[in-house]
């Protein structure tokens, strides 16, 4: 695996094995179902899903919950990460960077969750590129939204945190992308908790 960016180096490295800890609550996994339902019932036959950095794969836990006869997919850099996401029954996964390509099949559903904020802004299209080509039907990216790019501190470290309308470039770069629905996620929802994420569901032509 070769990395390319500081943002890549950075989540593989001793802070990606750190975030491992402060994200694997019964909690958060249950948020994650809660946001996963809004989204997977404005979809048809979801077959096959592809998570492009998937961490210890609790987007993928949740999402088994809602779609059990599906096949999963997914990318993650960190090697602890991976260790774990790799223990999933049934799951295909591959511990590298999601910019480079692999030898699998598309998806019905291919997506990422808090993952393009984090990215390199130089290397976001070779990213839509990416979760673009993975999906043969819907991608989703539910990131932290600003209609221009701002970017933001992130526990003290800086270069490593832009908020952005991720969507509505995936859009404008893919113009046979249509937007299905859209949410967003508070953290004092009285429920389900969770990170203040606004989620895009697009769509391609059938």
């Amino acid at each position: 695996m070769t990395r390319i960016t500081a943002q890549e180096e950075f989540w593989a490295g001793e802070f990606g094995d750190n975030y491992i800890g402060r994200n694997q609550s019964r909690e958060v996994l249950a948020a994650k179902i809660a946001m996963f339902a809004r989204i997977v019932q404005r979809c048809r036959k979801i077959r096959s899903v592809r998570e492009l950095g998937a961490n210890i794969g609790l987007n993928i836990l949740a999402l088994q919950n809602l779609l059990p006869h599906a096949t999963f997919q997914a990318i993650e850099i960190n090697s602890k990460a991976f260790e774990r996401l790799a223990t999933i029954p049934g799951i295909t996964a591959s511990n590298t960077t999601l910019f480079e390509p692999v030898e699998w099949s598309s998806v019905d559903l291919a997506f990422t969750v808090g993952v393009l904020i984090h990215l390199n802004p130089d290397m976001l299209p070779m990213a839509y590129e990416r979760l673009y080509e993975a999906s043969n039907r819907y991608v989703l990216a539910a990131e932290y939204y600003n209609p221009s790019v701002v970017e933001i501190s992130y526990r003290g470290h800086s270069g490593c945190l832009w908020k952005r309308d991720f969507a509505g470039e995936m859009m404008d770069r893919y113009p046979d992308l249509k937007l299905v629905d859209y949410g967003f996620i508070y953290h004092r929802d009285p429920a389900f908790p969770a990170d203040d994420l606004t989620w895009f569901l697009m769509e391609k032509p059938a």
